[in-house]
């Protein structure tokens, strides 16, 4: 799943292609008896009013909250955009598992791929966003500049006993970290990511704090992950994947300096965890 990096990323290459773009229509493959009754794109009624709302408006400005992106309009509406598995924009392109177009004026065009389907679209009034049923749970962005290491050590303890992995990736804790970059975190202030939160010593947490910070900017820089699906609006493949040092590296030698364990994985919550199990303590 696209995580911050990769939701930045796509935010900032809206940016640069359809800022200021008017949407001359729009369509879609997605439909779903299953979704009947929602708000979203893949109840067919509910994009008929959706096409309906969009059609001849500018794309004002493209934000990120969390892991969803937030494409502004002309009108005072938000097209809300949480790409889930597979799912990834891509400008001007013909690209395989094309779901949702955006017809823009000068005969461009903004597509969604997604192969699996799981994406969600839909279109809420921009002022209601921050209390909307998407966003308004969402905990801080851990790269806003007010973000300290006292606000992150405030929000783990919303979850004094949880296994630190799993709360990293809680949303409602900190928005936009998912399975790789916690991994990557963990691995790199060494913390085993079965650790008990409220027993990690404060060290360790300066560096997990500090791993945040520069590993979420490092996936930015470098245009997001694309060790599975992601693509940026171009089509191109980020290049973090190329900097990994836990996520689906189990089996390698650890790559830390003066370490010589073996890179392990084991399950949480129904999600896989990559770490070297000589340099990651365990805080229980």
């Amino acid at each position: 799943m696209p995580e911050l990096p990769e939701v930045q990323t796509t935010v900032n290459g809206l940016n640069s292609t359809v800022r200021g773009r008017t949407i001359i229509d729009v369509s879609t493959t997605y439909e779903s008896p299953a979704f009947k009754g929602k708000d979203e794109i893949k109840n067919p009624e509910y994009f008929k009013e959706f096409r309906k709302k969009v059609k001849g408006k500018k794309i004002t400005d493209v934000e990120r909250r969390g892991k969803n992106i937030l494409m502004h309009l002309s009108s005072g509406q938000t097209i809300l955009t949480h790409m889930k598995m597979t799912g990834h924009y891509v400008y001007d392109r013909v690209v395989p598992h094309i779901r949702l177009d955006f017809e823009l004026e000068k005969g461009a065009h903004l597509y969604l791929s997604d192969m699996r389907k799981f994406a969600k679209v839909t279109l809420i009034p921009t002022d209601e966003l921050d209390k909307s049923e998407h966003l308004s749970k969402l905990g801080p962005e851990p790269l806003e500049d007010d973000f300290s290491l006292e606000d992150f050590k405030n929000r783990l303890k919303k979850r004094p006993r949880g296994k630190i992995k799993q709360v990293l990736m809680d949303p409602k804790v900190i928005a936009g970290i998912g399975n790789i970059y916690s991994d990557e975190i963990l691995w790199r202030a060494d913390v085993h990511p079965l650790s008990s939160t409220e027993k990690i010593p404060k060290k360790n947490l300066e560096e997990m704090y500090k791993a945040m910070r520069e590993l979420l900017k490092k996936g930015i820089l470098l245009g997001g992950d694309s060790m599975s699906d992601y693509r940026d609006i171009r089509g191109e493949r980020g290049q973090f994947q190329e900097y990994h040092r836990a996520y689906q590296k189990h089996e390698e030698k650890c790559s830390k300096r003066g370490c010589k364990g073996v890179l392990d994985r084991l399950t949480i919550g129904a999600r896989s965890a990559h770490f070297c199990p000589k340099h990651q303590k365990i805080f229980k």
